[in-house]
């Protein structure tokens, strides 16, 4: 019997919830207070009929307001924000989300779960998530007896010689770069 630990979390594990929200009609003032308020970099931004349609994130009000030389009154969340608002299921593996913020260039994802919008992903969320993971995939490798020779690389720092590798596998529960693997086998 083999015990497997998979690293796929997924998005419901690391999403910022509840979700912050305004109306497109907002005072973009009173979102920065807010978003002040509540140490938030973002706020969702809904239609008049509730449903969220874009986000106002701190770059959007530098980008949109400030670097125009914009006067605040009169000034609305809908005219700032960006939209469409892009989501993921709950469900959604981490590693899937991460590819499509990369892909459309944006730092944060809405979250759906049953069709309702429940919290929010950043790339600062999946940040500070990165330790838990590489700490499950130290257990799985311990686990799984990582000893065969082979084990996936995966991109980190060396746990020996701590420099930044693209290519580290997992060495009796460790994750060492290419130079320690080659320095192991010397021993």
């Amino acid at each position: 019997m083999s015990l497997e630990l998979e690293p796929k979390m997924m998005v419901r594990e690391a999403m910022s919830s509840p979700v912050f929200s305004v109306s497109e009609e907002s005072d973009i003032t009173e979102v920065a207070k807010l978003m002040r308020e509540h140490k938030l970099g973002a706020i969702v931004v809904n239609n008049t009929e509730g449903q969220p349609i874009g986000i106002v994130t701190e770059r959007d009000i530098v980008l949109r307001v400030v670097a125009d030389g914009m006067s605040t009154p009169g000034v609305n969340a809908g005219q700032v924000m960006s939209s469409p608002l892009r989501v993921v299921k709950a469900e959604t593996p981490i590693v899937d989300a991460m590819r499509m913020m990369d892909k459309l260039n944006i730092r944060r994802l809405g979250v759906t779960y049953k069709g309702q919008l429940v919290g929010v992903i950043s790339h600062k969320d999946i940040i500070r998530i990165i330790p838990t993971i590489m700490e499950i995939m130290r257990e799985n490798s311990k686990i799984n007896g990582a000893t065969n020779g082979f084990s996936p690389s995966t991109v980190g720092y060396c746990d020996r010689c701590e420099t930044y590798s693209m290519n580290l596998r997992a060495v009796d529960g460790e994750f060492l770069c290419e130079d320690c693997r080659a320095e192991e086998k010397e021993e």
